[in-house]
């Protein structure tokens, strides 16, 4: 009996630095949230990208172009209002009101945190 693999389902912030740029020459740098899923060897089927609501349009061009690189990766926007993220009581309390709502399926998912964007805070 053959077992059926889970979905991977990738959480994680979008790196207001890290994964910003502009026109042709974005594609030049590494974007780590758009390099995740440039892997030839790796499907994400489903991107969770959690992003503050100053910074949409970023959230909006990462999931085009991350569509644009793996179609098969289903990019889900999350809003997530922190207004310090380098405050640790509002990224805890952030963070874990997401988690309580989140719709987690254990069963047939599995769940990475993709945690190289984001400040400190939201890292640890």
């Amino acid at each position: 009996m053959t077992m059926k693999s889970k979905r991977i389902v990738v959480l994680g912030f979008i790196g207001t630095q890290l994964d910003k740029g502009q026109g042709s020459a974005r594609w030049e740098r590494r974007r780590p949230s758009v390099a995740l899923t440039q892997h030839d060897d790796l499907v994400i089927d489903r991107f969770d990208l959690l992003y503050d609501p100053h910074f949409a349009a970023l959230a909006k061009g990462i999931g085009a172009d991350i569509r644009s690189v793996s179609p098969e990766t289903e990019v889900v926007p999350r809003e997530m209002a922190i207004a310090d993220a380098w405050d640790f009581e509002q990224v805890y309390a952030s963070l874990f009101d997401f988690a309580k709502d989140y719709p987690f399926d254990t069963e047939t998912e599995e769940y990475w945190i993709h945690i190289t964007t984001g400040t400190h805070v939201v890292q640890i």
